[in-house]
């Protein structure tokens, strides 16, 4: 898709804002000791319009964060070309080990995946948060596309994996 195509079907500011905050999984990519992507599924906060993750301070994706702190993630939705939209952003990571960072980007990832936070429900949220850090996405770059502003003709879902969506 050349320039012209791809600014048909990019997101504004705003939209890109809105997809992040009301997505739920995110691949998250960084690079091993060889140089080779490491890719995996994760769940994520957005903290005053900043993305936030958390995880093992021991994970595989820590220890590349703290060689190397380069960061792309993607998220993505859509069945069909026509409703095929998503967001990459490339930047930098920062990895916060200060205990009021990784409670706030807690309490944000349980409200998103679980539902809203209560006191009762903070020894949930300190055992999850058990050995973690928080990670920090500073985007520097941020790629977008949501092919619904092509004005497509709905394309029927099929294939052999429709059955299982």
């Amino acid at each position: 898709m050349g320039s012209n195509e791809r600014s048909k079907v990019q997101m504004t500011d705003d939209e890109v804002a809105e997809f992040l905050v009301r997505s739920r999984t995110a691949t998250m990519a960084t690079l091993n000791g060889d140089g080779t992507p490491h890719l995996v599924a994760m769940w994520f906060a957005v903290l005053d319009g900043v993305v936030w993750f958390e995880t093992k301070a021991r994970s595989q994706k820590a220890v590349n964060l703290r060689r190397d702190g380069r960061l792309t993630m993607m998220v993505e939705d859509g069945a069909t070309y026509d409703t095929l939209r998503g967001v990459t952003l490339e930047g930098t990571a920062t990895i916060s080990e200060d205990p009021d960072e990784l409670w706030r980007v807690g309490v944000d990832i349980w409200e998103r995946y679980n539902g809203p936070y209560t006191e009762e429900l903070a020894p949930l949220v300190e055992f999850m948060l058990h050995k973690r850090v928080a990670v920090r996405l500073d985007v520097e770059r941020t790629r977008s596309w949501d092919h619904r502003k092509l004005g497509l003709d709905p394309i029927p879902l099929g294939g052999t994996t429709a059955e299982f969506l």
